[in-house]
């Protein structure tokens, strides 16, 4: 496919002599959204538009004698879409791609013109709209196009499930325009390009094909294959895809016949000021802080299927992924209801050959029972993919079970209690699948800038909830609310309709609650300590307990008398702590108890905690040091890539100690500014909140460099210099 995401022009207000080519419109690129939000206090209504996209094209030589299609990979929500005044489709979900043969409407010879008309209001004839909704759904053609050109007798759809690691079944479905046989090529590829097996068949049925040998798709070696199918001397298609089973069963999860735990957080698909639209690295920076950053080994991609980039990056990352149909809560009429069959229909055809994906979400999100609508969506799930299992994300205990796993959004943890329900208290079938699909989030809202005992006991909870869960042996995962805090409608969140439910802030800065989930791997050390160590901090200046968060063995605690003098050797041994409430965690955090009680009148201490594993120290933290600040920027990558669309960075700012602690007090401005062949995202001034913030820089069509200046309150300025290519 040739990309077509560049050249586009916009308006925010629809208009026919817009549609007609006429008048001025504002120059965009895609991926694009409708309006550039604020931070904080977003008003939902101002992205809720009739817009219009349009732009000028002439097919390549190449196209003649040929079809041609145009594929949008999202628009967000109710797309029409013309080619030279001609009306072509009507789409109908923000969530799906679509495509529209333009062969019969489009000229090879000259100048042709699309025109998107883009509803992006929240039209209640279509999921997830109708009631209320707990986050924004933005507006924009916010995912690529492309030009897609195909023989005249083309192969229209591919689908290979593995029933074990070293067999692939085959659908091939075929689009002819003459009476050729349906006999097709299949070839399974391996990363080499090596042929592996390779069998002929008639679309329409299935094809076999062994492959002893191939390696297994799983976290620690998530390997991928190529199908290849080709009409001999004719159209030849590829996808990627990977030999595992997975299967939900009564004790939990199972990759390749081997257990494993789902432990996971929700995502949202959105950024800062630009909503959904970002392009493909920031959907991968996203699935690499998922994996390397958080540990986790699953995603739920609430509520609504997301961006491919983003799946694909889980594929190669192997992590494994929970996707669903969109909505919330709300159903509607017939006609609604039959809108979510459509979307169903294309989620699974659209999205079945990723490896990572091993359940299907097949219920509106929290919605009641209605077995008539959900039999049918179970029924065409099955059929469209025999290789996965169904589920329907719940906050009801007993409801009607018709999917093969009870999806069961568990906020019964208050802090005192315990952690989860047990499986026979919520589902109606204990000889099925059952998961938390939720947990924490408005249960307990946690800010960055929140006191050091708020941010600790939002990470316990989330470890209680894991650890509880883990208990019986019957939960196959459990995914937390959620990865990363979000704007909402008026009727949710703070009071800046901001949802502060995430273990990171919305630049992806963690809080104490994602050292947690981090601590739970062991490819890279973690040590993370709850609170600050501040005297000032605590009653009657007495520290009492607090939580290391880490993937040691014990923690050692060390202290510094500074009214002995400053000299690091005088760090004294004040205890080690090995204290384990979470048992059942595959590491728990450890609890210091009452280290000491210091009291006003002296020069404070200054604290060093290790984190030994196997007798040796593998992460060290120093916690009372001097307080001169300084900025760190943690840029996603400094090197940019121009071409089909846009590129963009993503920059973690954070006010530190010297020590590379987080200064969680600073509250401060930071002053943003940029030269060179690239623009800001969002303003020039911001605020660091709880020492944290972000920003964004993206690509405006050229080649060079590009220099972010970033300083605050008379702090050593830092500056990161980008290459952009092309």
């Amino acid at each position: 496919m040739i990309g077509f995401s560049n050249d586009w022009e916009f308006t925010p207000n629809w208009n026919e002599e817009f549609a007609k080519g006429n008048g001025e419109a504002e120059s965009v690129r895609l991926p694009h959204t409708v309006k550039e939000l604020p931070l904080h206090a977003i008003d939902e209504e101002s992205y809720q538009l009739i817009s219009g996209y349009r732009k000028h094209f002439r097919l390549p030589e190449e196209a003649k004698g040929k079809r041609c299609f145009l594929q949008f990979d999202a628009a967000a929500h109710i797309a029409t879409v013309y080619v030279n005044g001609k009306e072509l489709i009507t789409h109908r979900s923000g969530y799906t791609a679509f495509r529209a043969e333009i062969t019969d409407v489009a000229s090879f010879d000259g100048d042709n013109l699309v025109t998107v008309r883009l509803d992006s209001t929240e039209n209640p004839s279509i999921p997830p709209f109708g009631y209320v909704i707990d986050y924004l759904t933005y507006g924009g053609l916010y995912r690529p196009a492309y030009l897609d050109i195909r023989e005249q007798d083309m192969i229209e759809d591919v689908f290979v499930y593995t029933p074990d690691t070293e067999t692939a079944v085959v659908r091939v479905s075929l689009d002819k325009k003459t009476d050729i046989s349906d006999e097709v090529l299949i070839s399974v590829i391996d990363s080499e390009g090596n042929i592996v097996s390779q069998e002929s068949g008639n679309a329409g049925g299935e094809i076999r094909l062994d492959c002893p040998g191939v390696r297994p798709w799983c976290p620690e070696d998530p390997a991928l294959y190529t199908l290849r199918a080709e009409i001999p001397g004719g159209d030849k298609q590829e996808v990627s895809f990977g030999f595992r089973t997975a299967e939900f069963r009564k004790d939990g999860f199972y990759l390749n016949g081997n257990k494993i735990f789902l432990r996971g957080l929700n995502r949202h698909q959105s950024w800062p000021y630009v909503g959904y639209a970002a392009p493909r690295s920031m959907q991968i920076e996203d699935a690499r802080i998922a994996k390397e950053e958080l540990g986790l080994t699953a995603v739920r991609t609430s509520h609504y299927p997301q961006s491919h980039d983003f799946i694909e990056a889980c594929d190669r990352m192997g992590l494994l992924v929970f996707t669903e149909f969109p909505g919330w809560q709300h159903l509607g009429d017939k006609g609604w209801k039959e809108q979510v069959i459509v979307n169903l229909k294309e989620m699974i055809g659209e999205y079945r050959n990723h490896p990572s994906i091993i359940l299907w979400g097949v219920r509106i999100n929290e919605s009641l029972d209605d077995d008539e609508l959900y039999s049918e969506t179970n029924r065409i799930a099955h059929e469209m993919d025999p290789s996965r299992n169904t589920s329907g994300v719940r906050y009801l205990e007993k409801s009607s079970l018709l999917e093969d796993v009870y999806a069961f959004n568990d906020f019964s943890h208050t802090g005192n209690n315990p952690g989860a329900k047990p499986k026979s208290e919520v589902t109606t079938d204990i000889s099925k699948g059952f998961l938390i699909s939720e947990h924490n989030g408005h249960m307990f809202p946690t800010k960055s800038y929140d006191n050091w005992e708020r941010r600790q006991e939002h990470a316990l909870r989330h470890a209680r909830v894991l650890n509880d869960s883990l208990i019986d042996g019957e939960h196959a995962g459990c995914f937390g609310w959620c990865m990363f805090d979000y704007p909402t409608h008026r009727d949710f969140g703070s009071g800046d309709r901001m949802c502060y439910h995430g273990v990171m802030d919305p630049f992806r800065n963690p809080k104490t609650a994602a050292a947690l989930y981090s601590s739970q791997q062991d490819e890279r050390p973690v040590l993370e300590i709850s609170s600050s160590m501040d005297i000032g901090d605590y009653p009657a200046g007495n520290i009492g307990n607090i939580w290391a968060f880490t993937n040691g063995d014990e923690i050692r605690l060390y202290a510094h008398d500074r009214n002995k003098g400053d000299s690091p050797e005088n760090f004294e041994y004040v205890g080690t702590y090995e204290s384990k409430p979470y048992d059942k965690l595959w590491h728990s955090p450890v609890r210091i108890e009452d280290p000491v009680k210091h009291s006003w009148g002296g020069k404070a201490a200054v604290w060093r905690f290790d984190a030994v594993k196997d007798g040796e120290v593998i992460a060290s933290r120093t916690l009372g040091g001097r307080a001169d600040l300084r900025i760190e920027a943690i840029p996603s990558s400094l090197e940019l890539k121009e071409g089909d669309t846009w590129d963009m960075a993503a920059v973690r700012i954070r006010i530190t100690d010297p020590l590379g602690n987080v200064y969680p007090y600073a509250q401060l401005p930071v002053k943003l500014e940029l030269t060179g062949e690239a623009e800001l995202i969002g303003p020039d001034i911001i605020t660091a909140e709880g020492g944290m913030c972000g920003t964004y820089i993206r690509t405006v069509g050229k080649a060079g460099k590009a220099e972010l200046r970033i300083s605050s309150n008379g702090l050593e300025s830092v500056i990161l210099t980008f290459n952009i290519n092309r």
